[in-house]
């Protein structure tokens, strides 16, 4: 049987809501989402309900995250299909505000990034995208008091972003990644995968194919930039327009050179036509 999932638009009504979670005594997960769900974010959900006694999931889709050459307009927003798989899913509570409940009327405070966020991954191609990621994630967290937060690790900038600002803030609330899900021939899972056509689809997985063949040459002693090269030219092969293949030290997003300045993720990003792919791995995990 589905469980009731509560429906709130307001911060008043969120506070109000964690605050009967808090008077028995009741943890709260947060999973910030922008809707459009799908298998990866349920998990997300999924791991929440193991780790605390209620979970939140927010939908919002945050118009300071966008570029102005990205179509706000044209993100998929599912909320009624996306509430019954939080319902599924055992999902206590779904924060869904608009605009002004976030940005209200004279809204003048935003984060400022370094570190991660200036890594010259995304950032080289979104240079304003994580300023509004870490602003609107400020404020839900915030806004829901939570605990913890779970967040995908197909974004691993995005994860890196969120959890040196928490750490660097002292906000009170512990951020959790968690594995990227994959469809069964390793495409990452993604709310754009959607805009892919058959072909496009068919070529999608080339990305995780290349990340694994590069750790798997990289773990075998290729040098680095020489594995790096080899991916960079299959990506381009298979039809791609190549945004970056990089190799960085898994916390701090810095470059590195050898497995030693280590743990090692590797970060790709690519367009398939109008769609534009993310994905990466950690080349340690790779040996397993």
């Amino acid at each position: 049987m589905a469980r009731q999932t509560l429906v709130v638009r307001t911060v008043a009504e969120l506070r109000q809501a964690v605050k009967r979670f808090r008077e028995v005594q009741e943890t709260v997960a947060l999973v910030p989402t922008m809707g459009a769900l799908h298998d990866g974010h349920i998990t997300l959900v999924r791991q929440a309900r193991q780790r605390a006694s209620r979970v939140v999931t927010t939908i919002f889709v945050n118009p300071t995250q966008f570029a102005p050459t990205e179509d706000l307009a044209k993100y998929p927003r599912t909320e009624a299909a996306d509430l019954a798989r939080l319902r599924d899913v055992g999902c206590d509570l779904l924060y869904a505000p608009d605009v002004s409940q976030i940005y209200p009327q004279g809204f003048a405070t935003t984060v400022s990034l370094a570190g991660p966020a200036q890594a010259g991954l995304e950032d080289r191609f979104r240079p304003s995208h994580f300023a509004g990621v870490a602003t609107v994630v400020t404020k839900l967290f915030c806004q829901s008091g939570a605990d913890i937060a779970l967040f995908g690790e197909k974004d691993y900038q995005q994860l890196c972003v969120v959890t040196q600002m928490a750490r660097d803030l002292d906000l009170p609330i512990t951020v959790v990644g968690v594995p990227t899900v994959r469809e069964a021939d390793g495409l990452a899972m993604s709310s754009r995968n959607r805009y892919l056509t058959p072909q496009q689809r068919a070529q999608a997985p080339l990305l995780h194919r290349t990340l694994r063949q590069v750790a798997d040459d990289v773990i075998k002693g290729a040098d680095i930039e020489t594995a790096l090269a080899s991916g960079r030219g299959a990506i381009a092969a298979g039809g791609f327009e190549l945004d970056y293949l990089e190799a960085r030290q898994a916390v701090s997003l810095a470059p590195v050179t050898s497995l030693a300045e280590g743990p090692v993720r590797l970060l790709v990003a690519a367009r398939l036509g109008a769609t534009r792919l993310i994905d990466n791995i950690g080349v340690e995990a790779a040996r397993r």
